[in-house]
């Protein structure tokens, strides 16, 4: 399996795609004004605390507070609040934490008045963007992530990452991860440190040290908000989380940001720093990897899979609906059981990639084709769970109901990807129409039907708007060639005045309409 991340800067923002064997997995957009990124350290003050919510307002310098649930405090929120009091004041110079008195751990079923006053200091993290009109969501239990661990200040606890199946490995890395930790800190092993060995695991522990370090120093005198830590930048951050060795391309249009991955990459994986390039071409970068053309056709109500079958995703406020339909397609080697088998398995692996494609996050409903043997509803919800563990988003997926729908639930920390892919109406009237590579993909796919059917046999001409004509008849190869190389079978375009943008008919010989 091949993956490439491309990174396209512009003079606004930077765009990470993520491709697995050539096909958009992920899509990701860094813009400059994005003050709020999962990860983030802030040192704030308690705006208020809300009995009947359990739960504080905190200023971080968003235009709407920041919302602190009694929960996200952490166990050591009393030793965490007189650390940041001796620090920020100057009487404590020593943040490693070995000779740092911990306090006794907060009532884990407690009030918030209990704990917390208005005007207190904190450190805090940001665990959700600000999404529509809701302010960041933070926690005080801090974590601070590398490569192969997660420390976590103000704890003794060591844990592995329930992706690691092996039991015998699970005891290795706990062994030696506490044979290196230092007092106070827990640590939390990631999956990718599976094999790994100690001198690996220590290197990574020691610059999550520095970082700690670093950022402890910037607390003295600090003013309220400051942002004390920042998250690695975005293709960093993505690099960290799904880096291996499958890895065979990361492609850069900008030197500078080319710079700062090769030199991340170098030190995370000397051997793959080859794979890091420059991308110099007068052709746009996500032209080139074919991501523009995935992108028209991936986003949208409507979601095209192979062979004539579809998606249709429709979103509420509470949820998101997806609906499968196996279209006008017709296999007639197989009983419909089992043709809505292959549709669903096929829907499976689509939903799980639209959904990290599009970030969807909370309550997705998705209403496959009815099956009636328990075993093909048992096959299609472990395929789903498969093409989904890829997924780095919390997510939990409920077993078929008997009316065939399955419940998935999963972790939003950032607002939808949500990209607009209909373009203006060139006919007059106005209003939008889809995009014209989305309408290519229909006709071919149409096309594809009727040249493996009888009525092919007596030629095919296709009526279409003048402006499609000439896109499918024009350029060297043309659509209509590379048609004609994989079918053998020419087909006639007649350009029509009075077809709408999106109307077109396939015609016989006689002029009678096929399709």
């Amino acid at each position: 399996m091949n993956r490439e991340l491309i990174v396209r800067s512009s003079s606004d923002a930077v765009d990470f795609a993520l491709l697995k064997d050539g096909k958009l997995t992920e899509l990701h957009k860094e813009e400059d004004n994005n003050n709020f990124s999962v990860g983030d350290i802030f040192l704030a003050k308690i705006r208020k605390p809300v009995t009947g919510l359990n739960a504080a307002f905190v200023n971080v310098g968003y235009e709407k507070d920041a919302f602190l649930h009694y929960h996200d405090l952490g166990p050591q929120l009393s030793s965490m609040l007189k650390f940041v009091k001796n620090v920020s004041t100057g009487k404590l110079r020593d943040y490693s934490l070995k000779n740092f008195p911990f306090e006794k751990d907060i009532d884990k079923n407690g009030s918030i008045t209990d704990v917390i006053k208005a005007n207190q200091s904190l450190l805090v993290q940001i665990v959700k963007e600000p999404i529509s009109t809701k302010g960041p969501r933070i926690s005080s239990e801090l974590s601070i992530a590398g490569r192969y661990l997660v420390m976590v200040p103000f704890s003794e606890r060591v844990s592995v990452s329930q992706k690691i199946e092996s039991n015998d490995e699970k005891n290795r890395l706990k062994r030696l991860v506490k044979s290196i930790k230092p007092k106070g800190f827990g640590v939390i092993i990631r999956t990718v440190a599976e094999g790994k060995k100690v001198a690996e695991l220590d290197k990574d522990l020691q610059n999550l040290l520095t970082k700690w370090s670093a950022m402890c120093k910037k607390l003295y005198k600090a003013p309220h908000p400051y942002k004390a830590m920042v998250e690695l930048n975005r293709a960093s951050s993505i690099l960290r989380d799904v880096f291996n060795d499958s890895f065979t391309g990361i492609h850069v249009n900008d030197e500078t940001l080319y710079d700062q991955i090769k030199d991340y990459v170098q030190e995370i994986a000397p051997a793959k720093e080859s794979i890091v390039k420059l991308y110099n071409s007068s052709v746009p970068i996500f032209e080139k990897f074919g991501i523009e053309r995935q992108i028209k056709t991936s986003f949208g109500r409507t979601a095209s899979m192979s062979k004539g079958a579809y998606l249709i995703i429709e979103h509420t406020e509470a949820l998101h609906v997806v609906d499968v339909n196996s279209g006008n397609r017709s296999n007639k080697a197989k009983n419909q059981e089992d043709t809505a088998l292959e549709v669903n398995l096929l829907a499976a692996s689509e939903i799980a990639r639209q959904l990290r494609l599009r970030d969807m996050g909370g309550i997705i409903v998705v209403d496959f084709i009815d099956m009636t043997k328990p075993e093909h509803r048992r096959r299609l919800f472990d395929h789903l769970k498969d093409e989904m563990k890829d997924d780095r988003a919390k997510h939990k997926i409920l077993p078929p109901s008997k009316f065939g729908l399955i419940q998935i639930t999963r972790q939003r920390v950032r607002p939808e990807m949500n990209i607009k892919t209909s373009e203006a109406n060139p006919n007059r009237g106005g209003g939008e129409v889809e995009a014209p590579i989305v309408l290519i993909d229909k006709i071919t796919s149409d096309l594809e039907k009727l040249l493996k059917g009888p009525a092919s046999k007596n030629g095919i001409t296709l009526n279409v708007h003048p402006f499609i004509a000439a896109y499918i008849a024009q350029g060297f190869p043309s659509i209509r060639s590379k048609w004609f190389m994989e079918h053998k079978k020419w087909v006639k375009i007649q350009p029509r005045d009075a077809y709408m943008y999106l109307d077109y008919r396939f015609k016989n010989k006689d002029g009678k309409t096929i399709y």
